[in-house]
């Protein structure tokens, strides 16, 4: 099996994991590959040099399973190197909350045996495509998780006037809008009281940020609607973000949001389920009372 290794540089507490990780996989006989960023990190920054057969450099590779090694962060950058090449993501979490990235340590050597012996259920993640005219965003211009358009530099609200499908929503006066898939519901989305959508739900959902009028609230849309923002601002800049890769636009730039033509392929055990890690990681049902 060929394997890519996709990681974090902020993880010099969890090297023994990533040790374990390295020492499992050639117990398994494993092709392992390694992006060459976080190579570099084990190499320089943990002075740990493993064995592997190649390096991922470029933005085509040919892979059995991608391992993305750190939190949701590092998975949603995993996601973006794969892009659309159908390589399933198994998230191995060395960070704290952990929804894409949701195998602890402690589950490493069971869920290896399940991966080499084929026991796993890939699911299929809807992503947001941005489309501008000239194609201003110089990176990856997909999103797993949302696109967000914010303010910049100012106290001072922006107004993000709304279409869907070329008919006109509203104009929301707010520190900014997310628009998410279900994956995303349950990141930037939900810190700003949007909805949580099942993963395999065909909605996506729009989250104003701090909105100026309370009756303003979150709207679910079918995720064949196409979206159109067009943004006022007193400062002649705004800022947009896709999955935390922010770059900054000027007025008068026509933003065009729809689903993706590919999803992201993501790695699940048979025993977890999307109910199962909201109650775990939400901690659904408990009672702080109980000890």
């Amino acid at each position: 099996m060929k394997v890519g290794i996709f990681g974090s540089k902020y993880q010099v507490d969890r090297q023994d994991l990533i040790k374990c990780l390295f020492d499992a996989l050639r117990k398994r006989g494993a092709e392992v590959y390694v992006d060459a960023p976080f190579h570099s990190f084990l190499t320089d920054g943990l002075g740990f040099k493993p064995d592997v057969s190649g390096l991922l450099a470029g933005d085509e590779f040919d892979l059995d399973i991608a391992l993305s090694v750190g939190g949701d962060g590092t998975f949603l950058r995993t996601a973006a190197r794969v892009n659309r090449q159908d390589i399933p993501i198994l998230g191995i979490n060395t960070g704290r909350l952990g929804f894409l990235a949701d195998i602890g340590g402690d589950e490493l050597e069971r869920t290896l045996d399940e991966i080499f012996q084929g026991q796993y259920r890939v699911e299929e993640r809807t992503l947001l495509r941005l489309c501008t005219e000239n194609r201003l965003f110089r990176g990856y211009n997909y999103a797993l998780n949302e696109i967000a358009v914010l303010k910049r530099d100012s106290s001072s609200m922006i107004t993000i006037h709304t279409f869907l499908n070329d008919e006109y929503l509203t104009s929301y006066q707010a520190d900014g809008l997310v628009v998410a898939t279900p994956t995303g519901s349950t990141a930037y989305s939900m810190s700003v009281n949007g909805p949580i959508i099942v993963p395999q739900g065909n909605s996506l959902v729009l989250s104003p940020v701090a909105p100026h009028s309370l009756n303003v609230r979150p709207l679910v849309i079918p995720d064949s609607y196409t979206i159109t923002l067009r943004v006022e601002s007193r400062n002649k800049y705004f800022l947009i973000s896709l999955d935390g890769r922010s770059e900054i636009f000027p007025l008068g730039v026509e933003l065009k949001m729809r689903k993706a033509d590919y999803t992201a392929k993501v790695v699940k055990r048979y025993n977890h389920t999307f109910y199962q890690t909201l109650r775990e990681k939400l901690m659904w049902g408990a009672d702080v009372r109980m000890k």
